[in-house]
């Protein structure tokens, strides 16, 4: 199992042990994760499972490709570490991952 820490709006953090091959925002919406909408049930059709990444890991979490790129310009405040959560998949390298829920989402 890979670690995913979630940390909301208000500073609370949820600790999620999640499997790879999933999704941020599905390990998100299993867990009940506020602030993670996920309208589009995960087809990169929205903007509502936005999340910061730490700037420790995006590196290793990589860009957006250009349809989630599309899609942020739809998130509320992107930022240049912004992904929808929907799009990264959980990974061995992901272990101890850190995203940031922001205030609302798009």
């Amino acid at each position: 199992m890979t670690k995913i820490t979630y940390i909301g709006f208000d500073g609370t953090r949820y600790e999620v042990d999640a499997q790879n091959g999933s999704t941020v925002m599905e390990n998100a919406i299993r867990n009940s994760v506020p602030g993670i909408e996920a309208e589009c049930g995960g087809a990169c059709a929205c903007a509502t499972c936005h999340v910061y990444v730490d700037e420790a890991w995006t590196d290793r979490v990589g860009p957006p490709e250009a349809m989630e790129e599309d899609m942020l310009d739809f998130a509320w405040e992107p930022q240049i570490n912004s992904r929808l959560s929907c799009q990264i998949v959980v990974r061995d390298e992901l272990d101890g991952l850190v995203v940031r829920v922001p205030e609302r989402q798009g």
